[in-house]
């Protein structure tokens, strides 16, 4: 209710005295209303602690709005007006209730219609959808509200948010491979910003593959083996170019050929063991003996350590790519370098993504347009409830006020229940 009227429309103030002093009546829903117009000066008290006085802490909490442990008179009239806005009839603040009609609640207001629709939601999930009224005990278990459903206005969807498996699944890829966010229950869920993350991920992944299908032979030369295979590949790249340059010193000088060789005294130090061909000594020898311009054997005169590596190198990768050889030369090094670059270009561009581990064929299922908005209407439906959930706690603030709110001006406005002793003082101590 507005404070400012017009002169013929001031409220008229009743008075009774008591204490040596004249104190104003608060008897009324419209004297409670017009309490803006009332000069301070007229006030028994202008300001209380939030501690240590006769009067529910909760309440004299939700009035202390700067958090500094006292309650003063900006305070109060800010509750008044609130309360008074929310409130059909005023004289519902002298009922003193602990349960809020919700009949009694302005819903003209934007504000009114959005706390009668978080008592309803509130009714609603606690199981008492058809009640007339909602008490502080309904209101105050929050942590009960949100665990009654799946939505409750956070924005982060929990599987348990739909019955559809297969949605229900694709939440729970979300959540594996991007985290998890807390709903207000408690519970993992998925939001709006985790979900597109994840479908830009998964729209990445398989716009990434299908450049390789779509460039054939080009980019996976060996076709769905290619990786597989250029594994076995990278794993010789360095020792090949060890041996091709090596060889190419030898034939710059050929006094280097035997330097560039094994000493005798390397195998004088393997003679002395076993000799294995996984030996860490073994395999750091060069892939073959070291001449000017040899060819790299495939099989037979080869270091046995690496005898399997060049035999699959042969027959699964030299062989489909430049044709069969018993010996490869650096040319046909650097021709299978060449061959193999596409496929290490596009290797490079692999996005980021936690994905990859779902499969391709399940990532193709994700980056269908139905899937997504099958989850971001989910999302949607949560944030909808957005109004109504953040306005829980002013449900428990008006039903607080409502109850409370009378009884705390006349303890200090006027200190009527003080003198009165119709109640204990708020500010009594001790008995006289």
């Amino acid at each position: 209710m507005p404070r400012n009227h017009d002169a013929r429309d001031k409220h008229v103030w009743r008075f009774f005295r008591v204490g040596g002093f004249d104190q104003v009546r608060l008897d009324t829903g419209s004297d409670i209303a017009a309490l803006g117009e009332l000069d301070q000066k007229l006030w028994v008290a202008l300001a209380c602690p939030t501690r240590g006085i006769e009067f529910d802490e909760a309440t004299l909490d939700l009035l202390d709005a700067d958090r500094d442990g006292r309650i003063r008179a900006p305070d109060i009239l800010a509750a008044v007006d609130w309360t008074v806005a929310l409130l059909k009839d005023p004289d519902d603040l002298i009922k003193t209730s602990a349960a809020l009609a919700l009949a009694a609640i302005n819903d003209a207001t934007p504000d009114g219609g959005r706390i009668l629709a978080s008592a309803r939601t509130i009714l609603r999930m606690l199981g008492k959808a058809d009640a007339t009224e909602i008490s502080l005990d309904d209101a105050v278990h929050i942590e009960q509200i949100y665990d009654g459903s799946a939505f409750n206005g956070d924005g982060v969807v929990p599987v348990e948010a739909t019955e559809d498996d297969d949605t229900r699944a694709i939440l729970g890829d979300i959540i594996a491979c991007i985290g998890a966010e807390a709903d207000r229950s408690g519970r993992p869920g998925v939001s709006q910003a985790n979900a597109d993350r994840f479908f830009a991920e998964a729209a990445g992944y398989v716009a990434w593959r299908d450049e390789a299908t779509a460039r054939g032979t080009e980019i996976l030369a060996l076709g769905e083996r290619t990786e597989a295979l250029f594994t076995t590949l990278d794993a010789l790249a360095d020792k090949l170019d060890d041996y091709f340059t090596r060889c190419r010193l030898a034939a710059f000088d050929p006094r280097a050929a035997a330097a560039l060789n094994p000493p005798v005294a390397a195998y004088e130090a393997l003679s002395a063991q076993d000799v294995d061909p996984e030996r860490g000594e073994l395999r750091a020898l060069p892939l073959a003996r070291i001449e000017a311009g040899r060819a790299l054997p495939l099989s037979g005169s080869v270091n046995p350590a690496w005898a399997e590596a060049l035999a699959r190198l042969a027959h699964e990768i030299v062989a489909p790519l430049i044709g069969e050889r018993a010996a490869m030369s650096e040319a046909d090094w650097e021709a299978l370098k060449a061959r193999t670059a596409p496929y290490r270009a596009w290797l490079a561009r692999k996005p980021a993504t936690s994905l990859e581990a779902l499969g391709l064929a399940r990532i193709r299922h994700l980056t269908e347009p139905a899937v997504k908005q099958r989850v971001d209407a989910l999302i949607a439906r949560d944030r909808a409830l957005e109004p109504e959930m953040n306005a829980i706690s002013e449900v428990e603030k008006l039903i607080r006020l409502q109850r409370d709110l009378a009884p705390l001006l006349n303890n200090v406005v006027s200190f009527r229940d003080f003198y009165t002793r119709n109640g204990r003082g708020m500010f009594q101590a001790g008995t006289l």
